[in-house]
Parts: C-alpha cells; sequence; structure tokens
C-alpha cells in the first residue's frame, strides 16, 4: 500500500515538474509595462520570469477585476425594485435588466478566450476592464429602462472579457506548485464578492451616497475597475507567441447562439415553469450545441485552430470536473437566492439579521478555503468530498430542525450550523479548479479560460431553473424545506462523484 502510494506520488511530482519546466521554458519575450497591444503565445501561455512582487500585484489587478465582475452579479438584485420603479420600467424589462447580463456574459465565453488568444491575454483583458467600467457607468447615467438594459448587455459582454482571460492569466503567471494557493485565492474572492454583493447593495441604497440612489451599485466600479487596470497595465507581463491564431466566426456564431437558447430556456423557466416554450428552446439550443461540437471537431481533424478544444475532455479529471463544477455552481447559486428570500419571508428576518447570517456563512467559507491550502496537501480528495457532504448535512439538518419548530430557529443552535455549511462550500470551491485541471498540461490548461466559466454560467443558469421549480412556486415554508432538502441530496451527490476523481490528480 505504501510502495503504491509513493509511486503515485512520484508520477504526480513528475508530472510538475515537467509542466513547471514548459511553462518557463517557452518564452519569446518580455511585455513591456504599459504596452496594450502586445500578443503572447495562444498555445501556451508564459511569463519570463518576472519579479515576485511584479506577478502578485498583477495577480491583485485580477482579482479586483474578478471582484467588480462577480458583486455585479448580485449587487444588483437589491437595487432592482427602486431602479425599475424610478426608471418606470415594465416587468419584461426588468427581468432583461438581470437576465440580460447573465445571457450577455454566458454567450460570450468562449469567443472571448479565443479572442484573447488571438489578439493577447493582455490586450484583451485591459480593454475588457476599461469597456466593463465604461459600462458600469453608462448604468449608472440611464434615464429609461431600455437603454439600462442595453448597457447590461454591454456590461456583460465586457465582464466574460475579463473572465475569459483571469484563468489563463493566472495560469501563466504563477509555477504549477503556486496553482493551488492562486486558485484558491481566485475561489475565495469569486464567492465572497457574490455574497457580498447583496449586503453592499442594500448599504449604498441606505447611504444614498450624494442622493445618487440605486445608481451608485453602478458607479461603485468606477474607482475599483481603475485600480484593477493601474494594476495590469503596470505589472502585468506575458510573452509573445510565435505565431497568431485566427478566430473561429462559425463557431464563435454556433456557440453563442447555442449557449443563448440554453440559457433563455432556463431563464424563460423561472418566469413560466417547465412549459412547451423553454423545453421547446432548450432542446433547440442543445441540437445547436451539437452542431457546435460537430463543426469543433471537424476543424481539429484538418488542423485548424477550433474555438474550444474538446480534448480537454479525454482527461478523465477534467471531465468528471467540469460535471462538478457545474453542478455546485447550480447548487450555491441557489442557495444564495434561497437563503436570503427564505429567511426575510419565510422566518420573518430583517434585511439586517439575514446580512449577518450570510456574514456568517461567508467567515466559515473564508475559513474553509483556508483550511483547504493545508487539507487538500493530506488528505488530496477525500477533503473535498468531506467539504460538499459537510455542507449536505447542515441543509438536511437544517430542513428537520426548521420542520421540527415550524419555521423558528434559535440562533445559538443556528449560527453553528451555518459556519460550518459555510467552512464546507470553502474547501470544496476553491480546490475543485485547481484538481480538476492538475492532469493537463501548459497548452491544455490554457485553454480552459473560457470552458470553466461558461461550465460554470450553465450551473448558475440550472440552479435559479430548479429554484423556481421547489421553492418559488409555493414561497412557503414547506418550499423552503423541500429546497433545502434537494440542497442536501446534491451536496451528497456531489461528495460521492468527487471521490471519481483520479486519485493522482493531486
Amino acid at each position: 500500500m505504501t510502495g503504491g502510494t509513493d509511486s503515485a506520488r512520484s508520477a504526480r511530482g513528475d508530472r510538475a515538474v515537467v509542466a513547471d519546466r514548459m511553462v518557463r521554458s517557452t518564452v519569446d519575450g518580455i511585455g513591456e509595462p504599459g504596452k496594450l497591444g502586445e500578443p503572447e503565445d495562444s498555445a501556451l501561455l508564459a511569463v519570463s520570469s518576472p519579479s515576485e512582487s511584479a506577478a502578485w500585484l498583477a495577480f491583485a489587478g485580477c482579482l479586483i477585476a474578478v471582484f467588480m465582475q462577480m458583486i455585479d452579479v448580485t449587487i444588483v438584485n437589491t437595487a432592482l425594485p427602486r431602479m425599475t420603479s424610478d426608471l418606470g420600467a415594465s416587468r419584461s424589462a426588468e427581468l432583461l435588466v438581470i437576465s440580460g447580463y447573465s445571457l450577455a456574459f454566458a454567450c460570450t465565453l468562449l469567443s472571448a478566450a479565443r479572442l484573447g488568444a488571438v489578439v493577447g491575454r493582455r490586450a484583451m483583458f485591459l480593454t475588457s476592464v476599461v469597456a466593463f467600467t465604461a459600462a458600469s457607468v453608462w448604468c449608472g447615467l440611464c434615464t429609461g429602462a431600455t437603454e439600462l438594459v442595453v448597457a447590461r448587455v454591454v456590461q456583460g459582454a465586457a465582464g466574460a472579457g475579463m473572465a475569459a482571460q483571469t484563468i489563463a492569466i493566472l495560469i501563466a503567471s504563477f509555477p504549477r506548485e503556486r496553482h493551488s494557493l492562486v486558485f484558491a485565492m481566485y475561489g475565495g474572492v469569486a464567492g465572497f464578492a457574490g455574497m457580498l454583493g447583496p449586503i453592499l447593495g442594500g448599504a449604498l441604497l441606505t447611504l444614498d451616497i450624494g442622493g445618487w440612489g440605486w445608481r451608485t451599485v453602478f458607479l461603485i466600479n468606477l474607482p475599483i475597475g481603475m485600480v484593477a487596470f493601474a494594476l495590469a497595465w503596470r505589472y502585468l507581463r506575458i510573452g509573445r507567441p510565435p505565431s497568431p491564431d485566427r478566430l473561429d466566426l462559425g463557431g464563435a456564431a454556433l456557440s453563442g447562439l447555442g449557449l443563448l437558447l440554453v440559457v433563455y430556456a432556463l431563464a424563460l423557466v423561472q418566469q413560466l415553469g417547465w412549459q412547451a416554450q423553454p423545453i421547446a428552446l432548450g432542446l433547440a439550443g442543445v441540437v445547436v450545441c451539437a452542431l457546435f461540437v460537430a463543426h469543433q471537431i471537424r476543424r481539429a481533424s484538418r488542423g485548424d485552430s477550433p474555438l474550444m478544444r474538446l480534448d480537454l475532455f479525454s482527461d478523465k479529471g477534467f471531465r468528471i470536473g467540469s460535471i462538478l463544477v457545474c453542478l455546485f455552481f447550480g447548487l450555491f447559486t441557489a442557495f444564495v437566492f434561497a437563503a436570503s428570500i427564505t429567511m426575510q419571508d419565510v422566518l420573518g428576518y430583517t434585511p439586517w439579521h439575514t446580512a449577518i447570517v450570510m456574514t456568517l456563512f461567508a467567515l466559515g467559507a473564508g475559513a474553509g478555503a483556508i483550511a483547504s491550502l493545508f487539507l487538500v496537501r493530506r488528505w488530496g480528495i477525500l477533503i473535498l468530498a468531506a467539504g460538499v457532504t459537510l455542507y449536505g448535512g447542515c441543509m438536511g439538518g437544517g430542513a428537520i430542525y426548521l420542520h421540527l419548530t415550524s419555521g423558528i430557529a434559535n440562533p445559538l443552535i443556528a449560527a453553528p450550523a451555518v459556519c460550518a455549511a459555510g467552512f464546507g462550500v470553502g474547501i470544496f470551491a476553491v480546490q475543485i479548479q485547481p484538481i480538476m485541471l492538475s492532469g493537463l498540461n501548459a497548452d491544455h490548461m490554457s485553454e480552459t479560460s473560457g470552458v470553466v466559466p461558461t461550465i460554470e454560467q450553465i450551473g448558475n443558469a440550472l440552479g435559479l431553473a430548479v429554484l423556481t421549480t421547489l421553492f418559488f412556486r409555493s414561497h412557503t415554508l414547506d418550499g423552503a424545506l423541500t429546497m433545502m432538502v434537494a440542497l442536501a441530496v446534491v451536496s451528497f451527490g456531489l461528495g460521492a462523484l468527487t471521490l471519481a476523481l483520479p486519485r493522482a490528480q493531486h
């Protein structure tokens, strides 16, 4: 048994050394600070020995951009009632303010990732930060509902431009042995921003800075975006490619249309339920996505650069990890939305008390993220399975407790469970990506920059659709308990599936 373990560790170490040498050896040049249009190797991103401080400062710029993009997913929900009332928006326009951003984000991720490989990750990232910040200011200055919807679509597309470069930049900026740490920080910031959004949105509405009201939820991105741009402009350095790729326009059209139909169908489920129209649109989207896959196979067989490398899924770790990421993001999105509504509308909590509970969850998640850096070295994928199972146990136990107490929760009992649930989520969320990517070489890892966020967005949309079916239709304690049980079941399934990851992946 010990000999087998030592052999596995040796094999993993050899793979890490080889991949690290690949990353460090393929460099044609160093990006000069302040030079926008500099391309880099789309096949194998590399950093030419940047200083340690420069790499971390560039990483800080990326994290700030991720924070800005992720917080905009949820911060708008808090301000939506006042926003639509002030602009005289219809119900359909109100929904488009939310779904327009999500649709534009999801449908442009793959194209944005490939475009970054063609024109340069650095150039694409900086341009997207400027576009996102400008679109945020536009949202804050809108005078009509239609204008706001258009601005949100632009904002979503720009957000995809940032997100689609981030993973490739992180892989390029640090040696392989640091990927676990930087991905933990990346996942922690993204998750924290998503949970902070409603809290920050409520605070900005309450403060009403300068009398700007709901507009401040968008205008706050101006200083954040400026800091992110300044750090990336000055410190982000990427090597040059030997030859530029060409953008697969046919693949971009097919992927965009297919994802649009699938995600829009899931969004319609939130309004109409599982009726004929969303089901038909969803099936049409699946057909278009199948055509996209066939198109990618044909391009790869001809030796052309595909929009998405399907050979990524030949790696067992990435294949199983993709399923885990999709289901986990669906679970997490459903939890964040359902928890806030359940506490206020079903349990009678005030917004302030709700914010306290979500803060406890966030603190637990932060502790789990930090602990995972040490625990995963000792226990590998077992600790991920334990983390998501712990979350499921808290959800299932919470459902039983609320059923027995008819929805009356004792804070002294609930608080530790909330922290424990967050702890489990923190462990799983920040480690699943580096583990699912660990079996790929550096060439393949850089190609996941658009694929992984796309999988996450599909999971988000799926989670909200299921949430609507199980909870929003009844909007009662029974609906909340059903949702909690469903979250527990999915969590236990995730724990079991996590054990199917190759042990040598870590």
